[in-house]
């Protein structure tokens, strides 16, 4: 649904003969759909430029455009403003003549607003038009937020929160909306991503609500909140996200979109009711943390050289495959962006579109609606692709038409949930796709598993024992001088010892031996040995690669191979 603002804005489009109403649903049902803001739809849709769009808004509203980075902000212009009502109202003070303040808005076209600042200030208020994206960025340096600490919230709180209140009508949403429920929550978010935490968990147990964080595949739990916070602080995370408060049977899944630092976050969540409330994950998307780039994911360079020249062919199937968590969307995204060019049509489904990759059109698969993987398929080869991408092969009719694409001339990615590359191939048969259609598509999986990197900042090298040698299947002689490392722990690191992750990786090539014993087939052991005489380094040699270089620790590869 459009809120007041999209509205207002939609029925100047349709005044100005900008656009015509079908293009205007075609935009609202792909905001419906995306949940991305309207305004940068109409800008995706071609339907109008942003400069041309705020010009147009500031016509409608007999006011101007407004180029902050030509501005002289002076100090007591910003003061006469509170940073809270600044953030809370979308807007940023730009002068003051005496007798009026000239502001500008992310939201310029809610009329409320003026006489809403003018009862908060006390002053006349003129509302200006700006680019959004120069507010958020003066905003962040004109009134820097400190976010304290979760221990400094904890020790402030002073929520009284009882299941009567819970009870009483839109008692529950009255204390989830009170300021210390908001500060922490937004403090939690805030440091989470200053972590650079991959997922959030809040979790309600008998006597105790745990938030733990997810940081390069390991979980830390935070200072606990007081028991009875629980149901606020979930409330809080529901109303962020859209969802349906008073549902506390079902699963529920939303969505949070919001700027920390000036950077754009996207909150994936996912509600689930247990014995003792309900548990939210929040997964974090933070595009400015994940570079889309297959140099840096720690794939060496023989097996990265194979891998180019497998994403440029012009058509066959190409998987990646692993347990949930082990980069697998990440390195596809990475190789979509290697073949992206302006010559080739690309074509996404994915559960859910995790990154916007400039030039790719993606499709959200939303089963409730009967888009699936093998419907977005069937549709995407009426378009006429390049390249496509399945977020994954799930079933038998997804697979043999993932098959018959490759087949009549396109290149396919996607991925499967195997534990080896090898066992990608018996999957594919045991799904009940024929050996015959496998060879003739499959041109090379690639296995993978995250590891973590060991902190440079506090790393210490070390010579194993005979004993570690053992366990890697090493001999001292295969080592040579070179010592492993392991992390002591640092402020850098959260005295964990591991800063970042890498990928192991094993690369089957589908050779005529192989398809030979995929005509036959043969278990999943028997390809593997097979690739292995062929020279295919398995996940736990690609470990010990790892651990040779100074990249991770042998505790590491022996938990993930």
């Amino acid at each position: 649904m459009l809120n007041q603002e999209e509205i207002a804005l939609k029925d100047i489009l349709l005044a100005e003969e900008v656009c015509t109403e079908d293009q205007i649903l075609e935009v609202e049902a792909e905001h419906e759909e995306s949940g991305k803001p309207f305004g940068a739809l109409l800008k995706n849709f071609g339907i109008i430029s942003e400069e041309n769009l705020l010009e147009l808004i500031a016509t409608n509203l007999g006011t101007e455009v407004i180029d902050l980075l030509q501005q002289d902000i002076e100090q007591d212009v910003v003061e006469m403003i509170d940073g809270d009502v600044v953030r809370s109202h979308g807007i940023f003070p730009v002068y003051w003549d005496g007798y009026t303040l000239t502001i500008v808005a992310k939201n310029p076209l809610n009329y409320e607003l003026p006489e809403e600042l003018r009862f908060i200030l006390d002053k006349d208020v003129i509302v200006a038009v700006a680019k959004p994206d120069q507010i958020d960025t003066f905003v962040e340096k004109y009134y820097p937020q400190d976010v304290g600490s979760v221990h400094d919230m904890l020790a402030d709180m002073d929520v009284d929160f009882t299941d009567e209140d819970a009870e009483e009508d839109g008692g529950e949403e009255a204390i989830a909306n009170e300021t210390p429920i908001i500060k922490f929550v937004d403090v939690i978010l805030a440091q989470a991503i200053k972590d650079q935490a991959s997922d959030v968990h809040f979790e309600p147990f008998e006597k105790e609500f745990k938030i733990r964080y997810r940081i390069d595949g390991a979980l830390y739990e935070m200072p606990k909140p007081p028991q009875n916070l629980a149901v606020p602080i979930i409330s809080r995370v529901k109303i962020m996200s859209g969802l349906n408060i008073s549902e506390k049977r079902k699963p529920q899944d939303g969505r949070i979109q919001l700027k920390v630092a000036g950077k754009p976050i996207d909150l994936r969540v996912s509600t689930l009711p247990t014995a003792y409330g309900e548990s939210v994950v929040l997964r974090v998307l933070d595009r400015s943390v994940v570079n889309l780039d297959l140099d840096v994911l720690g794939i060496g360079e023989d097996i990265l050289d194979v891998v180019r020249k497998m994403v440029h062919l012009p058509n066959g199937i190409f998987i990646v495959t692993g347990p949930t968590g082990s980069g697998k969307t990440t390195t596809l995204y990475s190789a979509l962006k290697e073949v992206n060019t302006i010559d080739d049509k690309i074509l996404t489904a994915e559960d859910p579109v995790e990154y916007d990759i400039e030039g790719i059109i993606q499709l959200p698969i939303n089963s409730a609606v009967g888009m699936t993987f093998a419907k977005a398929l069937r549709a995407f080869l009426r378009q006429d692709p390049d390249r496509i991408m399945l977020g994954e092969i799930r079933d038998i009719e997804t697979a043999r038409m993932a098959i018959q694409a490759s087949l009549t001339g396109h290149f396919v990615f996607s991925t499967l949930h195997t534990n080896d590359a090898a066992g990608a191939v018996t999957r594919l048969i045991d799904m009940g796709v024929e050996p015959f259609l496998i060879t003739s598509s499959l041109v090379g999986v690639l296995g993978q598993r995250l590891i973590r990197r060991v902190c440079k900042n506090c790393q210490v090298g070390f010579v194993p024992t005979d004993d570690d040698l053992k366990l890697l299947n090493l001999e001292r002689k295969d080592i040579g001088d070179r010592e492993f490392v392991y992390g002591k722990g640092c402020s850098l690191c959260n005295e964990t010892g591991y800063k970042g992750r890498k990928s192991i990786v094993e690369l089957l090539t589908m050779d005529n031996a192989l398809r030979q014993l995929t005509t036959e087939k043969a278990p999943t052991i028997v390809i593997k040995e097979k690739a292995r005489e062929l020279g295919m380094r398995t996940l736990r040699e690609d470990g010990v690669r790892s651990i040779l270089n100074g990249e991770t620790t042998m505790e590491e590869v022996l938990k993930y191979t």
